[in-house]
């Protein structure tokens, strides 16, 4: 992996040169390309940020598991206000001014208990209160030491199912990462042979207008001494013609090519790129079944259809539980004290105990319970049914993608062995041209079948890694080395061992 990483800030280091040199080439192979778009890419930037949202997220749902401890402040707070008080005297209500300042301080450990849903907790109080005016008071009030448990007794239980879905959502996070990260690779190929093919294209179009003006030349001696006539002699020229103005699109396609793949490598715009197109693949065979299994493991769509399913039981059991009568349950057991100065108010502590137990139960609501009930078991069915399509969905683009993998490796051979041919083809029917033992129709036949030959071997090898990342991207499985993907990740830096 370090080797890796060395390669690709070598390869960076390089392309910042030939940014600031105008006339300067980088060579890039196919992998050069992927390493750098899962490595420099915005695309590779946007799907480490979406994963690193989802680690958060999980180490959150664990932080939430711990105990948590709290302290609770209100250094100063002050009253001057005119109040109703009872004069039992006069036996009337009177209006009186009443000052006062107090403070309130609180420290408190609390800890989730995830099976029944309730919550223990340890805590401790200090109050200082102090009245101004007529009547001048001090008192504090302490809560040494009190603990409790309190929870629904009925009710939803949202941490017995966090503990089911946010495992879940981390793992699947985890196997989204990969799939993007494949996906990164399966654009890389995209931009690399789009390029390809038009750098094939322009290289093309510059021998054929090379051709074009020797022939041409060729061809105007030849009139000359009536070896070729005056139709010929312009069917030469029309194709010099063409083939200028050919070149000139095909440069102007080389140019946005080049731009496309260097913008999604994020590099210099002006960056001027050389490709290397890859060597004939090695044959690696890849059975439906065993490429189906591998997608049931690892194909991050199963587990989101589960997390799906199971946020929708969760909704049910959510409404069927609040469409009910509601108790809860709170009890506690401590001590406490009142005293005019803060040493007495910590002696002669007195127990404080409490007990409570409280029920809500609805009577008429017209049936918006029984409503949000039956349509979150609706929505159940729905989602189950939709989880299943995207499932048979999923798994005939694995087998579709399998069995084109399969063949085109065989295409492949075959677009490379017929562009040798047409190659040969070409040099002897030009060979013979120029010696007047072919004619013009025959040599314009046979530089159309090199054209049509090249395109398609560029083309072939382009369908062949796009179903290769493909099959990467659906299965999180690497058939070449019988490797998981999972298990080469390094999920702290986004790349593999």
């Amino acid at each position: 992996m370090k080797g890796r990483s060395l390669d690709i800030c070598l390869l960076l280091l390089l392309c910042a040169v030939t940014g600031m040199k105008a006339q300067g080439t980088l060579r890039l192979s196919l992998q050069d390309a992927i390493e750098i778009a899962n490595d420099s890419s915005l695309s590779a930037f946007r799907y480490q940020n979406m994963y690193l949202s989802g680690y958060w997220e999980y180490r959150t749902y664990k932080a939430n598991r711990l105990p948590s401890l709290t302290l609770n402040l209100t250094p100063a707070q002050y009253y001057r206000y005119i109040t109703q008080r009872y004069d039992s005297e006069q036996n009337v209500d009177v209006y009186r001014e009443q000052q006062m300042f107090s403070a309130m301080g609180g420290l408190s450990l609390a800890q989730n208990f995830d099976w029944l849903g309730g919550t223990f907790y340890v805590d401790t109080e200090l109050d200082f209160m102090r009245n101004f005016g007529d009547t001048k008071s001090t008192q504090f009030s302490t809560v040494p030491f009190r603990i409790g448990y309190q929870q629904d007794l009925l009710g939803y239980n949202a941490f017995r199912w966090d503990r089911k879905i946010e495992p879940l959502k981390f793992e699947k996070a985890k196997k989204q990462f990969i799939y993007n990260t494949e996906e990164v690779s399966e654009e890389a190929v995209n931009y690399f042979f789009e390029l390809a093919m038009a750098q094939a294209d322009y290289k093309l179009a510059e021998d054929n207008l090379a051709s074009t003006d020797t022939l041409y030349a060729i061809g105007v001696q030849r009139h000359k001494i009536a070896a070729i006539s005056q139709a010929d002699l312009l069917t030469l020229k029309l194709d010099r013609v063409n083939a200028r103005n050919t070149f000139r699109n095909a440069e102007i396609s080389l140019k946005r090519a080049m731009s496309a793949l260097a913008t999604f490598l994020n590099l210099d715009k002006d960056t001027r790129l050389e490709l290397v197109l890859p060597a004939r693949p090695r044959h690696v065979e890849i059975m439906a079944d065993d490429a189906l299994a591998r997608a049931r493991e690892n194909n991050p769509t199963y587990l989101e259809q589960r997390q799906n399913v199971l946020e929708a039981e969760r909704d049910v059991d959510k409404t069927r539980k609040e469409s009910r009568f509601n108790a809860s349950f709170n009890a506690s057991v401590g001590f406490n004290q009142v005293a005019g100065n803060l040493r007495s108010a910590y002696r002669d502590l007195l127990q404080q105990d409490l007990v409570s137990v409280s029920v809500s139960i609805p009577l008429v609501d017209w049936g918006v319970r029984k409503g949000k009930y039956n349509m979150a078991r609706n929505n159940l069915n729905v989602v189950k049914i939709a989880a299943r399509q995207e499932e048979i969905s999923l798994e005939e683009d694995v087998v579709m993608t399998v069995s084109d993998f399969n063949v085109q490796q065989d295409l492949v051979d075959s677009a490379e062995e017929a562009l040798e041919l047409a190659e040969l083809a070409y040099d002897q029917t030009r060979r013979r041209f120029i010696i007047g033992q072919a004619d013009i129709n025959s040599l314009t036949l046979s530089l159309n079948r090199q054209q049509e030959a090249q395109k398609n071997y560029i083309e072939a090898l382009q369908n062949y890694w796009l179903n290769y990342y493909k099959i990467r991207k659906l299965t999180l499985h690497d058939f070449e080395t019988g490797l998981s993907l999972a298990d080469r990740f390094d999920f702290n830096r986004g790349t593999y061992r």
